[in-house]
Formats: C-alpha cells, sequence, structure tokens
C-alpha cells in the first residue's frame, strides 16, 4: 500500500485523469439517482404527507394517482378491528382546471376531511388552512403551481369541472409531476370529481400501534374486492410504478449507466496507459525478484486507491450540486444508503479497471532492460 501511494503521488500527473473519471462517474451515478429519487417521491407526496397507517382502495391499483371509485360502506369493513383507532375516507382524482385567462391545466383533485384529526390533509394544511376550506369551493394550491394554473395568488377563482373555485391558500414543497395538486375538503371534493355520496376513492385508518398496519392489511386483503397496503407499501408501489412504466425513469437510469461506462472505461484506460509507461520499473522489479502476482497486486492497490481519491473529490461535489438544485427546486434526494451504494459500485468500477490494466503485465520481462 506504502509503495502504491508513493507511486500515484509521484506519478500524480499521470494518474490525475483516472481521479477525474472516478469522481466524474461517481457524481453523476449519486445525482442521477438522487434525482430520479426525489422525482418519484413527489409521486407518493399524498401518502408520505398523510397521517393514515393503511390504504385501502379498489382491486389492483397501481399508483396512488391511479385510484378509482369504490363503495364507502367498506369503511365498516375496517372499523370492525380493534387494532384500528380511526379510519376515514378520501377523495383523489384527475379533473381539467379551466384557466380565468384561457386555456385549461389537468389537476389532480384531493379531497380530505378537515376537522382535527384527519387522516388525509396533508401536514402542510395548517389548522388555520384547514378552516378555511371549509367554505364551498375553496381550495388550496402549492404556490410553485401559481403560473401553471394561470393565477396570481391568494383570492384568486378559476374553474374545475364547470365549478367555480377560490384560492384561500398557499401551501410550499407540493409540486406534482403529473398535474397540479388541488387541496379541498371532502364536501368540496365530491362537487368537483362529481362523485356519488356513496363513492370513495381511498380508505384510510390508523392504528393504534403502528406495527399493526401489516397484520390488518393481511385481513384486508382477503376481501376480493378491494386492495390494501400499508402506507410504506403503497409510497413504494406508486414510485415504482412511475419508475419502470414512464419513460422519465428509464432515461434516468440509462444517464446513470452510462455515467458508470463512461468512467470505467476512461479509469480502465487512464491504469492501462500508467501500467504500460511504467514498464521497465516492473521489469526491474521483475529482475530483482519480484514475483508477477505481487506486481498485480500493486496495480490492483493503485487502482483502489485512485478510486478513492475519485471519492474524496466527488462526495463534496454531490452535496454541492445537490444543494445548488435544491435551490432551484430541483428534487434530489441523497439517502445513506445510495451514498453507500455510489462508494460501492465506484470502487468495484475502479478495481475493475485495475484487473483489465493487468493484461499489460505479459509484456513484462527482464529481458526488455537490454533493449
Amino acid at each position: 500500500m506504502s509503495y502504491s501511494l508513493r507511486t500515484l503521488w509521484y506519478e500524480r500527473q499521470r494518474f490525475l485523469p483516472g481521479v477525474l473519471a472516478v469522481a466524474f462517474s461517481g457524481l453523476l451515478i449519486a445525482l442521477q439517482c438522487g434525482l430520479l429519487l426525489g422525482l418519484f417521491a413527489i409521486t407518493s407526496i399524498p401518502i408520505d404527507r398523510s397521517r393514515a397507517d393503511v390504504w385501502v382502495a379498489a382491486p389492483k391499483v397501481l399508483s396512488v394517482d391511479l385510484g378509482r371509485p369504490m363503495p364507502e360502506k367498506h369503511l365498516t369493513r375496517i372499523t370492525c378491528w380493534p387494532e384500528v383507532e380511526s379510519a376515514e375516507v378520501y377523495l383523489q382524482g384527475f379533473m381539467y382546471w379551466a384557466k380565468p385567462g384561457g386555456g385549461s391545466e389537468l389537476c389532480i383533485v384531493i379531497g380530505a376531511r378537515v376537522e382535527d384529526g384527519t387522516l388525509g390533509a396533508v401536514r402542510e394544511l395548517t389548522p388555520p388552512l384547514r378552516d378555511r376550506l371549509t367554505e364551498p369551493g375553496a381550495i388550496v394550491v402549492d404556490e410553485s403551481e401559481l403560473g401553471r394554473l394561470g393565477i396570481n395568488g391568494v383570492g384568486d377563482v378559476a374553474e374545475i369541472s364547470g365549478q367555480r373555485v377560490r384560492v384561500v391558500g398557499l401551501v410550499s414543497g407540493l409540486k406534482s409531476l403529473a398535474g397540479p395538486y388541488v387541496f379541498c375538503s371532502l364536501t368540496t371534493g365530491r362537487v368537483l370529481l362529481k362523485m356519488q355520496p356513496e363513492q370513495t376513492t381511498y380508505l384510510l385508518a390508523r392504528c393504534h400501534d403502528r406495527a399493526g398496519a401489516a397484520a390488518l392489511v393481511e385481513r384486508l386483503r382477503a376481501y376480493p374486492d378491494l386492495s390494501a397496503f400499508t402506507s410504506e407499501e403503497f409510497s413504494l408501489r406508486s414510485r415504482l410504478h412511475w419508475l419502470t412504466k414512464t419513460k422519465a425513469g428509464i432515461a434516468l437510469g440509462f444517464a446513470a449507466a452510462l455515467g458508470l461506462l463512461v468512467g470505467a472505461v476512461v479509469t480502465s484506460q487512464t491504469l492501462y496507459a500508467a501500467t504500460v509507461a511504467s514498464m521497465r520499473e516492473f521489469a526491474v522489479l521483475r529482475a530483482l525478484g519480484i514475483p508477477r502476482w505481487r506486481i498485480a497486486a500493486t496495480i490492483l492497490a493503485q487502482s483502489f486507491w485512485v478510486g478513492v481519491a475519485g471519492l474524496v473529490v466527488a462526495f463534496p461535489a454531490i452535496f454541492v450540486v445537490a444543494h445548488g438544485a435544491g435551490a432551484l427546486r430541483v428534487p434530489v434526494l441523497l439517502p445513506a444508503w445510495l451514498l453507500g451504494l455510489t462508494l460501492a459500485v465506484t470502487l468495484a468500477m475502479a478495481l475493475l479497471s485495475g484487473l483489465a490494466a493487468l493484461r499489460s503485465l505479459r509484456n513484462i520481462e527482464p529481458a526488455s532492460l537490454l533493449r
């Protein structure tokens, strides 16, 4: 290790392209995957920002935004279990927003209880906002969606499915991919979604002990005319649906793989060139009786330290770029497991590049010193 580090420092100009290639690859992998997680976390906002432990829907619902009407009477199937603390209905659906200045925009209407103890209302709906939503036709939208909806702010009016609505408040951090979220009360939601009084989109439940949610879901899955999920399961299901069924998820995944490939090729070629350039030094080592496997170990050690150096450069850059993206309201999630995966994949790539560079060892012979 000491010999490898000394060699890297002495020949740092030769190995610098490999370090930068590893850094670029790690940066691209982390940011592309973080952007992927951030974008698709948006699709599960109604689940993640609610207080429900269990979500019950129509059969075979793939994502939270693809809910279908179901009988509200199924609520009794939930409330009969002793572990259930409370349960309620939840409305959601796509409708068209008619802009005051002309044109329309697809939006996602979310109707939930606005009383204290509500399960479906997102946490950003504070008690004062929920009080305002008790007015007929009152809605709340995210401040970042104002331009998309063609309005200026609180007090503006528009139409959804032919019904007049008025903006009574704004929230932040609830931007949507498919269409702007429009939050309202259950009464307003039924009018906007044209839903019958005996119908709902979802049934939500909270357990006395959150650990009992999985057992409740298993019991509810015995009913063939509904599907049930814990909030964590439904959140992951919604994200995976968007990841695997949309071109955006495939494109971002391909870009991350491309970054890994580019980094691997550049690092491999850099290490190979450095090994070829050190051919006479390795030939001297062979003449001194150093076995070939020890020289191979030295090259692998060099590739390992090139990977470490690249990560040292990459990780500060990752957080700087992610912070900059956040300032521009581009969500980039960097959980610990993603950073660990980036570290492991990048080091593995560097070591594989070192293995590829070992092919130059076949030409190392002491006799080459006589030429």
